[in-house]
């Protein structure tokens, strides 16, 4: 069976993630492109459609073509929930680029609309797919660190500002670094600790570096007057069961260690963490080990396929979970949770004072 997907929003994320992924899926073909930039659109017909493809300018004409099974929604933060919404009470399952949305509300109507209708949804968290995280999930699900106490989050960049598209519009993104690159640590720690019962959260958000003029940054120069999003984000977090989980999120901070999509973990019998790969650490007879896990070599995939391209690897799998009827590897569920513990940091930061869950 060939399932016929729809992408809506055909800029940065498409072209550098999902369209290049899904070329490479045997079983999916790209029939409809659409933004409201048609010349993106078009472009995106040429490089990765066929000649059949549609091309649109307004989503809703999209989702009205009934052979479309699955839309990747990868447009700016804001419209996460609308479009995810539409498409799945148009009966198309969803993949939607993370965040899962810009606040928990929209968060929990997408959930809702996936309960209702019966489509799968997930959100592009790639970075569950690497070779290190794969590996490390399989030793935190056989216990072999114990029971997980502490987790550390960590998306830091030195210099390195989007400076492009709409990243630094608040109200287009709903942040900065926190919900940009700070979703995919979060999501990773929470997954490995598999704890989505947030207590409740501190947090603190700076613009500091953010008024810096002719800034020294990967992407150039930032324009300090567009830039309306923190530049960095650090967040405490307090789960049910007692375990702690620290984030740290930066698009620009005088930092030398620097790391994105990562996490360590401490737990009663062992601890792990993503720097300089991927490293195990423990006790063993009244010793203390190291154990520094190549990578290289191949890890396991939750597909078969060749190689071990995280994005690729997504798509495969949402594919395979549409095509089988079973759960997808990211689950909307899951995701929430992490769309949560964001707004209540960006919440504890305006207020000073402790966000709490359920209470």
């Amino acid at each position: 069976m060939t399932l016929k997907v729809g992408i809506i929003g055909c800029g940065g994320i498409a072209n550098g993630k999902h369209m290049p992924a899904l070329s490479k899926v045997e079983e999916v073909e790209m029939v409809a492109f659409c933004d409201v930039i048609v010349e993106r659109a078009e472009k995106a017909k040429e490089e990765f459609g066929t000649t059949k493809s549609a091309i649109y300018q307004d989503y809703k004409k999209l989702l009205a073509d009934k052979t479309i099974d699955v839309v990747h929604v990868c447009t700016p933060n804001n419209s996460h929930a609308e479009i995810s919404i539409a498409s799945m009470k148009a009966d198309k399952h969803v993949m939607c680029e993370k965040p899962m949305a810009k606040t928990s509300q929209d968060a929990r109507a997408m959930l809702e609309a996936a309960k209702e209708t019966g489509k799968k949804l997930t959100i592009g968290y790639q970075n569950r797919f690497t070779t290190a995280a794969n590996y490390l999930h399989q030793v935190c699900e056989e216990g072999e660190l114990g029971d997980i106490y502490y987790g550390k989050a960590h998306a830091i960049r030195r210099r390195a500002v989007p400076t492009w598209g709409v990243f630094l519009d608040e109200e287009a993104q709903g942040g900065g670094p926190l919900i940009d690159i700070g979703t995919h640590a979060l999501d990773l720690t929470l997954w490995m600790m598999d704890n989505y019962k947030p207590k409740y959260v501190v947090g603190n958000t700076y613009h500091k570096l953010s008024p810096t003029k002719n800034a020294a940054n990967a992407w150039g120069p930032w324009d300090p007057e567009k830039f309306t999003v923190e530049d960095s984000a650090f967040g405490f977090i307090t789960m049910e069961n007692g375990a702690t989980i620290s984030l740290e999120s930066s698009w620009a901070l005088n930092s030398r260690q620097v790391g994105e999509a990562k996490t360590s973990l401490s737990g009663t019998k062992g601890g792990a963490d993503m720097f300089d790969g991927l490293t195990i650490n423990g006790e063993d007879h009244g010793l203390l080990y190291e154990k520094h896990i190549e990578l290289e070599t191949g890890g396991v995939d939750f597909y078969d396929g060749e190689g071990n391209d995280p994005a690729l690897l997504e798509a495969q799998s949402f594919v395979q979970a549409i095509l089988n009827d079973t759960d997808p590897v990211v689950l909307p569920e899951q995701a929430l949770v992490v769309t949560e513990i964001l707004e209540a940091i960006y919440q504890s930061s305006k207020t000073g004072e402790p966000v709490y869950f359920n209470k």
